[in-house]
């Protein structure tokens, strides 16, 4: 008996460490549906695989047109899992709004392991490059942070951007924005899960 408590205990306080670390985000994408997200141009280049954002064909983008903070983010810690397949590129876009084609405003950030393009993941497109990439078919834990016109990129607690971006010069929107997802062709397969994120002040 005292074997089985001390293990619930445990796992109790494993639990309050999880939601802990958690605490103040909010998901944005349910696994299941593409409520609170809407795609431009090509409809058909997104599926939901797995309980993911599966993005594979034509150039298109699906931005977050939800309810959580009227879908206009400027100061907000941004974490989700992505995966690329072989070859393929893709990216995340943040501080954009929805626009029917071409490439959205904002910063992307680099989605692409093994594709020809020799900015790899994690970097701040045409930015803030980084040239190493991470592993195709496996999870990778990208965190975007923008706080008060810095933005910061870590990939599995590697940390890629530590930019500073200048008034003159910045992509970001004053009021703040909201994300994209990219499909970028029918070559590249890339996929996204356990989207949120925690507004800061």
């Amino acid at each position: 008996m005292k074997k089985l408590l001390s293990f619930v205990a445990a796992c109790f306080a494993s639990c309050l460490l999880a939601a802990g670390a958690e605490e103040g985000f909010v998901s944005l994408f349910d696994g299941k549906s593409f409520d609170g997200w809407k795609i431009n141009r090509a409809p058909e280049s997104f599926a939901i695989e797995d309980g993911a954002i599966r993005a594979n064909g034509d150039c298109s983008h699906i931005f977050y047109e939800g309810k959580v903070n009227g879908a206009k983010f400027k100061n907000f810690e941004l974490r989700m899992d992505v995966m690329t397949r072989k070859n393929s590129n893709g990216g995340v876009f943040i501080h954009t709004v929805f626009q029917d084609k071409g490439w959205p405003s904002g910063y992307e950030i680099q989605v692409n392991n093994t594709q020809k393009d020799p900015q790899k993941s994690g970097g701040l497109y045409n930015t803030v490059k980084n040239l190493v990439p991470f592993e195709d078919d496996t999870w990778m834990k990208y965190v975007i942070i923008v706080k008060d016109g810095q933005v910061t990129v870590s990939v599995n607690d590697k940390e890629l951007v530590n930019y500073k971006t200048e008034p003159a010069t910045t992509k970001l929107l004053p009021d703040g924005g909201t994300f994209a997802i990219q499909a970028h062709d029918k070559g590249s397969t890339t996929l996204y899960k356990n989207i949120r994120v925690k507004v800061l002040p």
